[in-house]
């Protein structure tokens, strides 16, 4: 299947036209009316420094149902020690800065590029962009941020820089998206960590359905 090329005014493939391999266009560029009408079609940029930007839908999608979230014994007792302190949007430009220069098992570079992450910039100024920030002893020390439309979190990316920030920090926001009646996190590709919090992968096709369900288009 040809790969389709995007213009920056030209929409994107509809849902006939994703194939199985997940890459549904590439672009020469991101602008900030592309993010705000790919993430409510369940697409996202990823790519490298230098390439062009890739957008992709993948299939299966990996999912989280809020009232799935799994925790442990161990994390219990950790959420209950006060060990860390939670803020939202406190420092969220030093949270993705953060995502994308952590060190990753098996991974070179990073997709958080620098026009990324200043596209990301606007759209938290905009208010769709969040993060959730983890806090040790006044030392940022975990965090993840994402997109936030409707009833659906698409969430982008995490950083930890000691046991368990990171964990934390999701288990303690998932409990509060479930409380304002979020009916899905986006959690995009398959990770061990996320399923052993509960995400799942579903049909590509069910998850665009439930991106329609709970109205995420804004």
């Amino acid at each position: 299947m040809a790969i389709y090329f995007l213009e920056p005014d030209s929409d994107f493939p509809t849902e006939s036209q994703l194939d199985k391999e997940g890459m549904v266009a590439v672009s020469e560029e991101l602008t900030l009316d592309m993010l705000l009408r790919a993430y409510p079609k369940g697409i996202f940029p990823w790519y490298n420094e230098g390439e062009l930007v890739q957008w992709w839908c993948p299939d299966p999608r990996f999912v989280l149902f809020p009232e799935e979230l799994k925790i442990s014994k161990s994390m219990k007792q950790v959420l209950k020690s006060g060990k860390f302190d939670f803020t939202r949007n406190q420092n969220f430009e030093k949270v993705i800065q953060q995502c994308a220069t952590v060190a990753r098992k098996g991974q070179d570079g990073t997709w958080l590029t620098q026009a990324l992450q200043a596209k990301l910039l606007e759209l938290h100024r905009l208010g769709w962009a969040i993060s959730i920030e983890v806090w040790e002893k006044g030392e940022l020390v975990g965090g993840l941020y994402g997109i936030l439309y409707g009833k659906i979190f698409f969430g982008e990316s995490m950083f930890s820089k000691v046991s368990n920030a990171s964990k934390a920090g999701f288990i303690q926001f998932v409990e509060e998206l479930k409380e304002k009646g979020i009916l899905l996190i986006d959690c995009q590709v398959y990770t061990p960590h996320l399923e052993n919090l509960g995400a799942r992968q579903i049909p590509r096709k069910e998850f665009l359905e439930l991106i329609k369900h709970a109205k995420a288009i804004n």
